[in-house]
């Protein structure tokens, strides 16, 4: 009876998922297809003559390598400092009490809700007046002001759940503050940790604005400007090497997204205080 009362909305979110997972196995699809086959006016939902030679095409751009090094640099530079940054401030803004608490929280909240775009031509003045553009510290810095307040609030949210008696049992065995956070609580906060690593991740290696605008030199370019690349207004769009480059593309997020995941419920029952 119960299988009959849920087989629509079963239904509904069954045909939410194809219409979400269509276009990722298009653009799969595509990168297998050749250039006519890409081009043809009727829709092949299978690769007739499936090929390599986009992946080629792609890869064999020179500036493949240079772009790939960028941004593993700063993508790890970002989430590094996100977390770095956003587990001390979370820390402080829920397990201690000063004046103007309330009001930095509401800032964080205020510029989280801000928009990127809001944010390009104060940071570009900024940065040009200090010599930054054309640097990673300029796309580190501007990626993690994006990140940071998502990964405050974040983390402030599993260390208000974390009970005062947990660091109080810690005070009464001898433990400092610096000990007690490392040893006490990070390993109760480890899941947002993961949570805001993940988001910190994929924001740091999507950001193509920031990216574009604070590189003027093409050799400090990331992959999101790669992948923009293949539109060229005078030669047309090269379809099937951008399919295959948005395939490369989104395999490191899946990867990472794989490997994190795995530490997530381990993460959540560590440091599990005995009743």
């Amino acid at each position: 009876m119960r299988s009959r009362r849920r087989w629509p909305v079963n239904s509904i979110a069954a045909l939410f998922c194809l219409v979400w997972i269509f276009p990722v196995y298009w653009m799969v699809n595509t990168a297998f297809k050749a250039r006519p086959e890409v081009l043809t006016p009727t829709p092949h939902f299978l690769p007739e003559h499936p090929t390599l030679d986009n992946f080629v095409r792609a890869v064999g751009q020179e500036q493949f390598l240079a772009d790939l090094r960028n941004s593993v640099i700063v993508v790890a530079a970002t989430v590094a400092a996100s977390i770095a940054l956003g587990i001390f401030a979370a820390a402080a803004l829920s397990r201690f009490r000063f004046t103007g608490r309330r009001t930095i929280m509401v800032v964080i909240l205020a510029v989280q809700m801000l928009p990127g775009t809001a944010l390009l031509i104060p940071m570009f003045a900024m940065f040009n007046s200090v010599d930054l553009l054309g640097t990673y510290a300029a796309l580190v810095l501007a990626d993690v002001a994006t990140v940071l307040p998502f990964s405050i609030w974040v983390m402030r949210g599993f260390f208000v759940a974390i009970p005062h008696e947990v660091e109080e049992a810690a005070q009464i065995d001898g433990a400092g503050p610096w000990r007690i956070l490392f040893s006490v609580l990070f390993p109760l906060v480890a899941p947002g940790v993961i949570a805001t690593s993940i988001f910190a991740f994929i924001a740091a290696w999507n950001d193509y604005l920031f990216a574009y605008t604070f590189m003027p030199d093409e050799s400090r370019y990331t992959l999101p400007v790669w992948l923009a690349s293949f539109a060229n207004p005078h030669t047309g769009t090269d379809f099937g090497a951008q399919m295959a480059a948005s395939v490369l593309f989104s395999v490191p997020v899946v990867v990472f997204f794989l490997v994190i995941q795995r530490n997530l419920v381990a993460g959540m029952s560590a440091g599990a205080v005995k009743g």
